[in-house]
Protein backbone atom coordinates (compact mmCIF):
# COMPACT_ATOMS: atom_id res chain seq x y z
CA UNK A 1 0.00 0.00 0.00
CA UNK A 2 1.51 3.68 -1.20
CA UNK A 3 2.22 5.72 2.02
CA UNK A 4 2.46 9.36 1.59
CA UNK A 5 3.56 11.48 5.11
CA UNK A 6 3.66 14.75 5.04
CA UNK A 7 5.73 17.33 6.82
CA UNK A 8 6.84 21.12 7.45
CA UNK A 9 3.66 22.50 8.42
CA UNK A 10 3.56 24.99 11.01
CA UNK A 11 2.61 28.46 12.17
CA UNK A 12 3.90 31.82 10.72
CA UNK A 13 3.14 35.70 9.42
CA UNK A 14 1.68 37.07 6.42
CA UNK A 15 4.48 37.43 4.17
CA UNK A 16 6.78 34.27 5.65
CA UNK A 17 7.59 31.20 4.23
CA UNK A 18 7.51 27.73 4.83
CA UNK A 19 8.49 24.44 2.84
CA UNK A 20 6.32 21.28 2.92
CA UNK A 21 7.30 17.94 2.48
CA UNK A 22 6.15 14.51 1.65
CA UNK A 23 7.60 11.32 1.84
CA UNK A 24 6.40 8.36 -0.08
CA UNK A 25 7.09 4.80 0.25
CA UNK A 26 5.75 0.91 -1.20
CA UNK A 27 5.48 3.27 -4.58
CA UNK A 28 7.08 1.08 -7.36
CA UNK A 29 7.93 3.55 -10.34
CA UNK A 30 7.26 6.78 -8.35
CA UNK A 31 9.02 8.96 -11.16
CA UNK A 32 6.55 8.04 -13.98
CA UNK A 33 3.81 9.33 -11.47
CA UNK A 34 1.63 12.72 -11.28
CA UNK A 35 2.32 14.19 -7.87
CA UNK A 36 0.29 17.40 -6.30
CA UNK A 37 -0.54 19.26 -3.02
CA UNK A 38 -3.97 20.16 -2.24
CA UNK A 39 -5.25 22.02 0.47
CA UNK A 40 -8.69 22.20 2.55
CA UNK A 41 -10.25 25.55 4.70
CA UNK A 42 -12.09 24.59 7.12
CA UNK A 43 -15.84 25.11 6.05
CA UNK A 44 -14.38 24.97 2.48
CA UNK A 45 -13.80 22.27 -0.38
CA UNK A 46 -10.52 21.00 -0.91
CA UNK A 47 -8.55 22.70 -3.84
CA UNK A 48 -5.71 21.35 -5.96
CA UNK A 49 -2.31 23.65 -5.38
CA UNK A 50 0.20 21.97 -7.34
CA UNK A 51 0.76 19.25 -9.37
CA UNK A 52 4.00 17.77 -10.73
CA UNK A 53 3.97 15.11 -14.00
CA UNK A 54 5.83 12.23 -14.50
CA UNK A 55 7.60 14.85 -16.87
CA UNK A 56 8.42 17.08 -14.23
CA UNK A 57 5.99 19.85 -15.53
CA UNK A 58 4.88 21.62 -12.60
CA UNK A 59 1.03 23.65 -12.66
CA UNK A 60 -0.29 25.55 -10.60
CA UNK A 61 -3.25 26.88 -9.06
CA UNK A 62 -4.05 30.85 -9.81
CA UNK A 63 -3.93 31.56 -6.41
CA UNK A 64 -0.73 30.44 -5.64
CA UNK A 65 1.16 31.19 -8.77
CA UNK A 66 4.18 32.95 -8.90
CA UNK A 67 4.58 32.63 -4.66
CA UNK A 68 4.56 28.82 -4.53
CA UNK A 69 6.87 26.43 -6.07
CA UNK A 70 6.29 22.32 -6.25
CA UNK A 71 9.31 19.85 -7.07
CA UNK A 72 10.10 16.27 -6.57
CA UNK A 73 13.49 13.87 -6.16
CA UNK A 74 12.77 10.93 -7.96
CA UNK A 75 15.81 9.27 -6.51
CA UNK A 76 14.79 9.80 -2.48
CA UNK A 77 10.64 9.88 -3.48
CA UNK A 78 9.73 12.75 -2.05
CA UNK A 79 7.82 15.68 -2.96
CA UNK A 80 8.10 19.56 -1.98
CA UNK A 81 5.93 22.46 -1.91
CA UNK A 82 8.41 25.71 -1.25
CA UNK A 83 5.60 28.31 0.04
CA UNK A 84 6.71 32.28 -0.17
CA UNK A 85 4.78 35.25 0.46
CA UNK A 86 2.24 33.25 2.55
CA UNK A 87 -1.03 35.15 3.00
CA UNK A 88 -3.81 34.61 5.59
CA UNK A 89 -6.12 32.86 3.26
CA UNK A 90 -3.45 29.99 2.40
CA UNK A 91 -4.35 28.71 5.61
CA UNK A 92 -5.15 24.96 5.62
CA UNK A 93 -4.54 21.39 6.06
CA UNK A 94 -2.50 20.81 2.93
CA UNK A 95 -2.40 17.39 1.20
CA UNK A 96 0.31 15.64 -0.30
CA UNK A 97 -1.38 13.13 -3.38
CA UNK A 98 -0.45 10.54 -5.98
CA UNK A 99 -1.85 9.93 -9.53
CA UNK A 100 -3.27 5.86 -9.14
CA UNK A 101 -2.04 6.17 -13.18
CA UNK A 102 1.15 5.75 -14.63
CA UNK A 103 1.38 9.05 -16.72
CA UNK A 104 -1.72 9.70 -15.95
CA UNK A 105 -2.02 13.52 -16.26
CA UNK A 106 -2.37 14.57 -12.48
CA UNK A 107 -6.29 13.49 -13.05
CA UNK A 108 -6.92 10.51 -10.96
CA UNK A 109 -5.34 11.16 -7.55
CA UNK A 110 -6.13 8.36 -4.98
CA UNK A 111 -3.60 7.70 -2.70
CA UNK A 112 -3.37 10.56 -0.16
CA UNK A 113 -1.23 11.55 3.05
CA UNK A 114 -3.20 12.80 6.45
CA UNK A 115 -1.95 16.39 5.75
CA UNK A 116 0.01 19.06 7.47
CA UNK A 117 -1.43 21.83 9.19
CA UNK A 118 -0.49 25.53 7.54
CA UNK A 119 -1.55 28.61 9.55
CA UNK A 120 -0.66 31.97 8.68
CA UNK A 121 -1.44 34.99 11.08
CA UNK A 122 -1.47 38.71 9.72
Amino acid sequence: QVQLVESGGGSVQSGGSLRLSCAVSRFTSYSYYCMGWFRQAPGKEREEVATIDGYGRPNYADSVKGRFSISRDNAKKTLALQMNSLKPEDTAMYYCAADRRIFGGCLDFGYWGQGTQVTVSS
